[in-house]
């Protein structure tokens, strides 16, 4: 039988769990002995085809910064962004496969052959970002069977280890993403209800809140720079990191730093973070109460607030949460594991649905029972001309096809309409976002759909957009009249770009949005 995996590719750290003969999922240690491998990498100094991954890398990270990547995840989706090492560039897609390729040989030493996985992401990544992992996946050579959102993850395996029902809200603040996500769960049947999420806020965030402390305390003193190199900043980023872990046990971290106009003694208190990083506080506060009115529940209403990723360790994440929800949140499992645990079992309901035959009788009689309902996280459309009723001309608008929230999996058309006499082409453009206005939605891929000839004006065009359970979305706009079909897939090229590729006789085209100048 075929090992079944679930992978957290987390912004500072990432785990591998794999699930066992009776269908428990366990984190699998890595070459080290560790449960959590560092999401950093470096290239060697000597010789450019060694790479080094996890707590190796964060070691030699000071020696050479210019060599040292880390927090690459923020940068998935981000077709501009590489990284030049020596005389090659690296697109995030590539850096993260390093990542995923180092957890994928470690678990192989001991299990084997590890194929097919199931890798996490933040409930808020845009279908650029979720396409981008895993397609990392792929090159690390996984079969990434799906994805699936980390709240939604974490939230599985919380209720498959726990006693948890009623109205649940996820509260998922990692090293650099933050996701909210609320869902009913009913034993082992769960209900995801909707997320939002900051894929630029996290643990990363409050400990550079705390490096300027640090520099403002040195100039107070010294009247100079703390940081004077790329080397400097990378450790006392690590000495930041320190102290806000210290502060979650203790009121008062004590640090000496070593700057290059002398040595200083400094002291830092909660109180002093705490004011510090209360702009970022109140961000996730919003998002929390935005994810409430699209659930439409007070805080009154929420039943259980489960906590998942590194940074909820914070007591004042702990305390705000309490405050506003009149209970304490709930912190039951290893709130930096519970993802990947969670991802395993995911894979594993995915293995039983698509090829029941690789999976084991254990593992199947342990998953059977379980049934999760996950969610559009955003909504889909495309870009349309209709005519302004009171106007009579025509206006260039988003209209929205497939709504955010929609359960999974699920398939919605609606007809558009060609605007001139004649149109022998079609723009179509698949769209990503709220609202109608244009300008503010993701136009994530533009393509042409060529029609026939010499036709009439009011050519009626479908357009139908699905999404299945393993977050994959499929795209089909069909010229009613002449049967041509345009099918958009979502993939990415070797530099992260949304590409179009020909499949047999059909037009068949890989892309995450379509724009239609159809009414």
């Amino acid at each position: 039988m075929t090992n079944i995996v679930g992978i957290d590719l987390g912004t500072t750290f990432s785990a591998l769990s794999i699930l066992n003969a009776i269908g428990k999922p366990e984190i699998i240690p890595n070459a080290d002995g560790e449960r959590l491998t560092p999401s950093a990498i470096f290239f060697d100094e000597e010789n450019s085809d060694i790479v080094r991954v996890g707590i190796e890398a964060i070691n030699s990270r000071h020696l050479n910064v210019e060599r040292s990547v880390r927090w690459i995840k923020r940068h998935m989706g981000d077709a501009n962004y590489k990284r030049k090492i020596d005389s090659k560039e690296w697109t995030p897609v590539e850096l993260s496969a390093l990542i995923l390729k180092k957890l994928k040989q470690d678990c192989s030493i001991e299990h084997g052959d590890i194929r097919d996985a199931v890798i996490s992401v933040p409930a808020h990544f845009d279908e650029v970002r979720r396409k981008a992992t895993m397609e990392a996946g792929k090159q690390a050579g996984l079969n990434v069977i799906g994805i699936v959102n980390e709240p939604v993850a974490a939230a599985l395996y919380y209720a498959t280890t726990r006693k948890v029902s009623g109205k649940v809200l996820v509260y998922d603040l990692g090293g650099g993403t933050f996701d909210v996500t609320i869902m009913e769960v009913n034993g082992h049947d769960m209900k995801i209800v909707c997320s939002q999420g900051d894929h630029a806020l996290g643990g990363i965030d409050f400990d550079q809140k705390i490096l300027e402390i640090l520099e403002q305390k040195y100039k107070e003193k010294f009247k100079a720079d703390l940081i004077s190199s790329d080397e400097d900043r990378a450790k006392f980023e690590d000495e930041a990191e320190d102290i806000k872990k210290t502060l979650s046990r203790r009121n008062v971290a004590k640090k000496m730093l070593y700057g290059p106009a002398g040595n200083m003694k400094v002291e830092i208190t909660r109180e002093m973070f705490e004011k510090a990083i209360s702009s970022l506080m109140e961000r996730t506060d919003i998002l929390v109460e935005v994810a409430l009115g699209e659930a439409g529940i007070e805080p009154a209403g929420i039943d259980k607030v489960l906590l998942v990723g590194g940074s909820t360790r914070i007591p004042l994440v702990q305390q705000r949460l309490e405050k506003m929800f009149g209970k304490p949140p709930e912190t039951a499992v290893n709130v930096d594991e519970c993802v990947a645990l969670g991802a395993a079992l995911h894979a594993g309901l995915t293995m039983l649905r698509e090829k029941p035959d690789a999976v084991s009788a254990g593992i199947s009689s342990s998953l059977m029972d379980i049934n999760l309902t996950d969610v559009c996280n955003h909504s889909y459309g495309t870009i349309c001309a209709p005519v302004d009723k009171e106007t009579g001309r025509r206006v260039i608008q988003n209209r929205i096809i497939l709504n955010k929230n929609t359960p999974l999996p699920c398939e919605t058309s609606q007809t558009f309409y060609t605007l001139k006499k004649g149109q022998a082409e079609v723009e179509v453009t698949i769209t990503q976002g709220e609202g109608t206005d244009a300008e503010f939605v993701n136009k994530i891929a533009t393509y042409k759909f060529e029609l026939p000839p010499d036709r009439p004006a009011e050519c009626p065009i479908n357009v139908t957009y699905s999404y299945d359970v393993n977050q994959r979305m499929h795209c089909k706009f069909e010229d009613v009249e002449s049967g041509r079909v345009l099918e958009v897939d979502l993939s990415l090229d070797q530099d992260g770009n949304m590409t179009e590729t020909n499949k047999k006789e059909k037009k068949r085209q890989f892309a995450s949005v379509a724009k239609a100048k159809v009414e």
